[in-house]
């Protein structure tokens, strides 16, 4: 039987061949060529979880999908404050 009182740890391999921030510029791209407002579709991604907010054009969906949303806030925060000088 299973001791209920640690708590069990999970990790899941994650693809590092691309970048979270290469993947954001991909998903930015095809979804302008689709014509949809990016960062609309990419802040509905980001909080509802649902990828249909991301097209499948060029593979953005799937390539979306491989990264966790807090990634996604993270990577977009960082950029964020290295543009305004926060650093």
């Amino acid at each position: 039987m299973t001791d209920i009182n640690h708590t069990q740890y999970f990790k899941v391999e994650t693809d590092n061949s691309v970048s979270v921030k290469e993947i954001i510029a991909n998903v930015y791209e095809a979804l302008t060529e689709k014509g949809y407002n990016p960062v609309n579709q990419i802040v509905g991604y980001v909080m509802s979880g649902d990828p249909t907010f991301i097209t499948s054009h060029k593979n953005a969906r799937s390539l979306i999908m491989k990264v966790e949303r807090d990634e996604l806030v993270e990577e977009l925060l960082k950029e964020y404050i290295k543009s305004e000088g926060w650093k």
